[in-house]
Order: structure tokens, then C-alpha cells, then sequence
């Protein structure tokens, strides 16, 4: 499936806003995108397997919190990081 990966990010996907990866859910897509670009998931996905607070994650429009949340090979993903500063 198409993820949308953030301009901070690109750094580790070789300066892609577009990669393909795979996985039925979208923890198993985040371990992809480690296998293929590695260090991406810690950027995302804390010690305790939970969306870091600054990071958000849709699926086709929807965000989601839970790496259980089912995914197919249609759907398409983009990750988001909050700005922070003053």
C-alpha cells in the first residue's frame, strides 16, 4: 500500500514522500517500513508499542491510535508529525 511519509521523516526513505509497504494491520505495516528503511518505526511508535504523542496516523482519511487496526493493500496511509516550537 501507498504511506505518505512526512517531510521530517524522509530522511530515513532516502528523501520519498511515497513509499509501498505491506502488513494486515498496521503494526505489521510499521514493522515493514522498519525492515525497508530502518529506524523509521522508533520515530513513531514508542517502547510500549503506542503512536508517539506528536506522530498521527491515518488510514484513508481516518486517524487511529491502535496498531491492531486492520489494513489492505488498497488502502492508503499518511503519517503526520505535529510542529512544535514558538
Amino acid at each position: 500500500m501507498t504511506v505518505h511519509i512526512p517531510s521530517p521523516l524522509r530522511s530515513y526513505t532516502s528523501g520519498k514522500s511515497e513509499v509501498i509497504a505491506s502488513g494486515r494491520t498496521v503494526g505489521e505495516l510499521m514493522l515493514d517500513l522498519d525492515r525497508r528503511y530502518p529506524g523509521i518505526r522508533f520515530r513513531m511508535i514508542d517502547e510500549q508499542d503506542a503512536v508517539r504523542p506528536h506522530m498521527r496516523i491515518f488510514v484513508n482519511r481516518e486517524q487511529i491510535d491502535d496498531l491492531n487496526v486492520a489494513v489492505s493493500e488498497s488502502d492508503e496511509v499518511h503519517i503526520l508529525q505535529a510542529l512544535s516550537g514558538g
